[in-house]
């Protein structure tokens, strides 16, 4: 469903991100994780087109982000780290929005908006104006935008900010439900819980490459330490490649 081959992102002498190839598959859960700078943002921008790489190619769904950039979008929804709203529209006003730029027919916008708003507990302040809304309902809204089109693969950039236990619940219960029903998720992460509770697979990236791909057992068994958790091995092995 996304497929990364030698994805380079160099800025002059400076190189972002270093040859990261990779794969998510359908219905699969990918946490991609890192510390601040190691090239996660850079990945995700380039992912859905807002950054041209370097060199190297990406594909979603078998199409490519630099030669077919719409059919890719199209199938392709984004939660950015600082969604940007328009505060001068109401919740619902904003989602009809959005839902035109990806081309959903008014008719099935109508529902389809019904059903994320009920789904993410909105429904009771859909009328009301954006800049109203609180820091977690902005990323509730943000969320059911990147899903009124029904996207095929969901990109996200730190889901859980400012959201409180029972914002964060949801959403982890949620991206649990649309992986079985067979959407792909590329989820990256500060927190490592979320990303050792609901990822099938993670990647660590450090200083712009990948130092490790697997599951958490496979990850458990490269560190030679099965009862860790994944906080102690992504320090271990980010650890072992500080300069």
């Amino acid at each position: 469903m996304i497929r990364l081959e030698n994805i380079t992102k160099r800025y002059g002498s400076f190189c972002a991100v270093d040859s990261v190839s990779l794969e998510v598959n359908e219905g699969e859960i990918f946490a991609f994780l890192g510390v601040n700078g190691a090239g996660k943002t850079t990945t995700i921008r380039m992912m859905t087109g807002i950054l041209q790489p370097t060199s190297g190619s990406i594909s979603i769904c078998g199409h490519s982000m630099q030669d077919q950039p719409e059919q890719a979008k199209l199938i392709t929804g984004y939660i950015p780290d600082r969604p940007y709203l328009y505060n001068k529209l109401t919740g619902r006003e904003f989602l009809y929005f959005i839902a035109d730029l990806y081309l959903v027919p008014p008719a099935e916008a109508e529902g389809r908006i019904d059903d994320l708003l009920k789904e993410y507990g909105l429904t009771q302040w859909q009328d009301e104006l954006l800049e109203n809304y609180s820091h977690g309902m902005k990323q509730r809204v943000a969320t059911c935008a990147a899903l009124v089109h029904r996207p095929k693969v969901l990109i996200v950039d730190e889901p859980m900010v400012g959201l409180d236990p029972h914002g964060a619940k949801l959403i982890k219960d949620r991206f649990k439900l649309y992986a079985r029903s067979g959407m792909s998720i590329f989820l990256s992460t500060h927190s490592l819980n979320v990303a050792e509770e609901i990822a099938d697979r993670i990647a660590i990236i450090h200083q712009g490459k990948i130092i490790t791909i697997g599951t958490l057992a496979e990850i458990r068994e490269l560190t030679g330490r099965s009862e860790q958790g994944l906080e102690e091995m992504f320090l271990q092995l980010t650890a072992s490649f500080a300069d």
